[in-house]
Order: structure tokens, then C-alpha cells, then sequence
């Protein structure tokens, strides 16, 4: 008796359903986004330059243990009061130096303990290697709130708009230079420039 021969099955439409589900999955599917900081790394430097003596007044130490506690100048710190802390380091102003050094625009205590001027302010962070990243990110945050505070606050000052609605024009127009934009916000950042510093983590 003769094999019955197997009916064959159209193929073709199987592609078809296939290429609408991919279609379907790609545009429904939601892409989380990776947490980060936004940090422009300095260019490198082969010069030998002996590095400029930092007075410890002028150094606000920031550690985060392997516990995950935060550690200010040797004392345990709630993350919630960091960035008024910082902010009343980096506003302290303390220089009375009549060579012209002192704070003119700065709002704080200027407590002669602390540091003499935004420009000689240095936030050194440092964490453990057992630190968790969201701990890490949360400190990092923080102190940069503190910048922008004072930012917000000069920014205000001088020019009567926000610096963060400054920033935002900035990078709207970013295909157009806008030489005023951008040397009032050069401006605003020199008055309390960026100075944080990471030290490397323990290895221990």
C-alpha cells in the first residue's frame, strides 16, 4: 500500500505574525534607564607640577563606611543634613585677608575655622569598596545639590533668572551660541566652582 504523502503547510504567513509581534514587543516594552552621573573627566596631564598645599580648613572630608554610614569631618551624619552642611562650608566666606581675597557675595557664619573662599573650598569624598552604589549615588547627589543651591542663589542675584532655567536654554539651543548665555553661566560657576575631589576607596 502506497505512503500517503504529507499535506505541506504555508510557511508564509508564520513570518508575517512573527514580524508583527517583534514589532509589538519593541514598542510596548519599556527600557529602564541605567542610573549614572554626569561627570566630564579632566584632560590628562604629563606636566610635573607639585601639587598646591590645601589648608584642612579648606577641606570638607565626606566618608561613607562599608556600613554604609556617613561619616562629616569624623562625625556621623544623617544624609538629610549633608547638603546644608556642605552648603555652609562652601558659603563660610572666613578669609578676612585684606589683600582682597575675601568673600565678598558669601552669606555665611565666616567662621575663621572654615574655609576661606568658595574658590579654595574642597569637598573630598571617599567611600569604602563595600559601600553599596545607591548609597554612593545618594551622597554624590547631595553634594552637588549644595553647588546648585548656591548656584540658584547667585544666579538670582546678579541676573534675576533661575541658573537651572539658564542651563536648560543652554542646552536647548545648543546648535546656537549664545555668547551673553554662556558667559553668565560661566560666571555664576566660577563664583562657586565644582571642586569635588573622590579619593580611592579602601582596600581593606
Amino acid at each position: 500500500m502506497a505512503k500517503r504523502s504529507a499535506p505541506e503547510v504555508n510557511a508564509g504567513s508564520m513570518a508575517d505574525i512573527a514580524f508583527l509581534l517583534l514589532i509589538f514587543f519593541l514598542v510596548t516594552t519599556t527600557i529602564e534607564k541605567d542610573k549614572g552621573l554626569l561627570r566630564s573627566l579632566p584632560p590628562i596631564d604629563d606636566s610635573e607640577v607639585e601639587p598646591p598645599i590645601i589648608k584642612q580648613k579648606n577641606l570638607f572630608t565626606v566618608l561613607i563606611n562599608r556600613h554604609n554610614q556617613l561619616l562629616v569631618e569624623d562625625e556621623e551624619m544623617q544624609l538629610k543634613d549633608l547638603r546644608q552642611a556642605a552648603i555652609e562650608f562652601l558659603d563660610n566666606g572666613g578669609s578676612t585677608n585684606a589683600a582682597g581675597e575675601s568673600c565678598t557675595y558669601c552669606k555665611g557664619k565666616r567662621d575663621e575655622s572654615s574655609s576661606d573662599h568658595p574658590d579654595k573650598a574642597i569637598i573630598s569624598m571617599k567611600h569604602d569598596r563595600e559601600t553599596t552604589y545607591e548609597k554612593y549615588m545618594d551622597v554624590q547627589n547631595e553634594l552637588v545639590a549644595a553647588y546648585n543651591t548656591l548656584r540658584e542663589r547667585e544666579a538670582q542675584r546678579l541676573f534675576n533668572r533661575s541658573f537651572k532655567s539658564m542651563l536648560e536654554e543652554k542646552e536647548k539651543n545648543q546648535f546656537k551660541k549664545d555668547e551673553k548665555l554662556n558667559e553668565q553661566i560661566e560666571t555664576v560657576k566660577k563664583l562657586f566652582p565644582l571642586k569635588l575631589s573622590e579619593a580611592e576607596p579602601d582596600k581593606n
